[in-house]
């Protein structure tokens, strides 16, 4: 399946949101996140990017600038409580933030997880496959290791990276009805609060810790 060529516009900033953004965003209640770093390894590895994009399909694409703490526009969405955030694999994306820009993410939903918990007729949970089955449509994922880190990034990571947040409001809404259908929401929204513990066990470099 061919992929089509993406028509969004993002809004691009440097280092934090703008106050209009921000206050766009306060007036709605759901928020897809995804980030983009250059490894997946906290303590060597940047935060590079951070997409968002609200259930009106206003993108914004944030760059974080090397040595940044902190992005207190920012912060201030993804920390505020009536805004539901919707991440997919939401432990990595949500240990980036705190560990480089201090923000402790909540409310939280996690595609990845509600995948798992749901979908169990499949072992593909990967926003692509998930893309493909409730939406027909083919993401094109060869711009995920690129080099995010650089200083002007392309139109291909651009277009990238508002791609992985447009589905993800719609999908919590189609996995929330899937998970109740199963009898599993509740046990989905107790894996979601557990996240914070495990950014905490992960910081610390704690594995297993639930083992014999």
């Amino acid at each position: 399946m061919p992929q089509k060529h993406s028509t969004i516009k993002p809004k691009l900033f440097q280092g934090d949101l703008d106050e209009e953004t921000t206050e766009l965003y306060l007036k709605d209640n759901r928020l897809a996140v995804d980030c983009e770093m250059m490894g997946l390894n906290p303590r060597r590895d940047r935060l590079c990017v951070v997409q968002t994009c609200d259930s009106r399909n206003h993108f914004s694409i944030i760059q974080i600038l090397p040595g940044q703490t902190n992005a207190p526009r920012l912060q201030k969405i993804l920390e505020h409580s009536d805004i539901g955030k919707v991440f997919h694999f939401a432990r990595m994306d949500m240990l980036f933030l705190k560990s480089h820009l201090g923000i402790n993410v909540n409310p939280v939903f996690c595609t990845k997880i509600a995948s798992k918990l749901c979908r169990t007729y499949t072992d593909k949970h990967g926003l692509k496959d998930i893309i493909r089955e409730f939406y027909g449509e083919n993401m094109d994922k060869k711009n995920q290791s690129s080099d995010w880190g650089k200083k002007v990034l392309s139109k291909d990571q651009l277009e990238y990276a508002a791609e992985d947040v447009r589905f993800l409001v719609s999908l919590e809404q189609i996995l929330t009805g899937m998970l109740a259908r199963e009898g599993r929401f509740e046990l989905a929204e107790d894996c979601f609060h557990f996240i914070q513990t495990q950014i905490k066990l992960d910081i610390l470099e704690m594995k297993d810790t639930f083992e014999h």
